[in-house]
């Protein structure tokens, strides 16, 4: 994938990486530094050392940890996401207002370093990218994608662009009413049945990572390269629950997919990609 345009602007964005959160409790700020630096000499987390602390101590005003060697970690792929993230707002400002005759309203982005903490609660890294609809933020840890690479086999930039263009498809869904839609039968049905629910919400956002990359192109943001389509799809592939649970378990449960299943999530992310036609993406009336 090769720029043609890349949008650098952070107004939508938010750095967290090499920081974490805690309080000052009984044991005082200083108190908190030494528990840091324990959990260093230990090779522990010192962020996740003080929130323990913290947590069984709680009280006082919120503090923040700083790890100065972590705060530009993976600069590049914050560079790349950025991109990807601008440019995955300026297509869906322009689809709105010309074809929803909506205002688009940007989301953040947020990245992180191990854990962090969001209005949907705290998170880690292990959790993956993840969409928030109560701050309307994208959170990632940029090591994901060296993750994506290493263990899952999905290379290239498109691969690594089409995770952040999902995420912004969420923030699209939130924005039409359909993820509160969705969200309100959480709890009122079986888990079975709300897992279906989420399967047809994750493969839409998959076709809308696609819709960005057609019309990203014919907005002359990037230009694809040969190879593109096989990295982007090495991601949907990997990122499917039957491909998932065969390597971790040996076996599928497909009542506990909750993403859809390789060849799913490839067939509407190419479904998007190759037709960037909105109205096609009715994953809820056509699975």
């Amino acid at each position: 994938m090769k720029w043609v345009r890349r949008n650098d602007s952070e107004a939508n964005y938010e750095d967290r990486r090499g920081r974490g959160s805690g309080r000052k409790a009984a044991i005082g700020g200083a108190g908190a530094i030494i528990v840091a630096l324990i959990a260093l000499l230990l090779g522990q987390n010192p962020f996740e050392a003080v929130n323990m602390v913290n947590s069984i101590s709680p009280g006082g005003e919120s503090t923040e940890i700083v790890d100065p060697s972590r705060v530009n970690e993976n600069e590049e792929l914050k560079v790349f996401t950025l991109g990807v993230f601008n440019s995955a707002n300026e297509v869906w400002s322009e689809i709105f207002r010309t074809q929803l005759q909506q205002s688009y309203q940007n989301p953040t982005l947020v990245t992180f370093t191990d854990a962090t903490i969001s209005e949907c609660g705290g998170a880690t890294s292990s959790v993956g990218p993840f969409y928030c609809p109560g701050d309307q933020k994208m959170y990632i840890d940029l090591n994901f994608f060296h993750q994506l690479r290493n263990d899952f086999g999905a290379k290239g930039d498109l691969a690594m662009a089409y995770v952040t263009a999902h995420e912004v498809g969420h923030h699209v869904q939130k924005l039409l009413g359909i993820l509160d839609q969705v969200n309100q039968y959480r709890g009122r049905i079986s888990e079975t049945e709300f897992n279906k629910l989420n399967v047809k919400l994750e493969l839409q956002a998959d076709f809308l990572a696609g819709v960005w990359v057609y019309h990203a192109q014919r907005m002359n943001i990037i230009k694809l390269e040969p190879g593109d389509l096989e990295s982007a799809i090495s991601a949907t592939t990997a990122v499917g629950d039957d491909t998932i649970q065969k390597r971790s378990m040996g076996y599928t449960v497909p009542d506990s997919f909750t993403h859809g299943t390789s060849a799913e999530r490839t067939y509407w992310f190419r479904l998007g990609m190759e037709t960037g036609d909105i109205s096609r993406g009715d994953t809820f009336n056509n699975i």
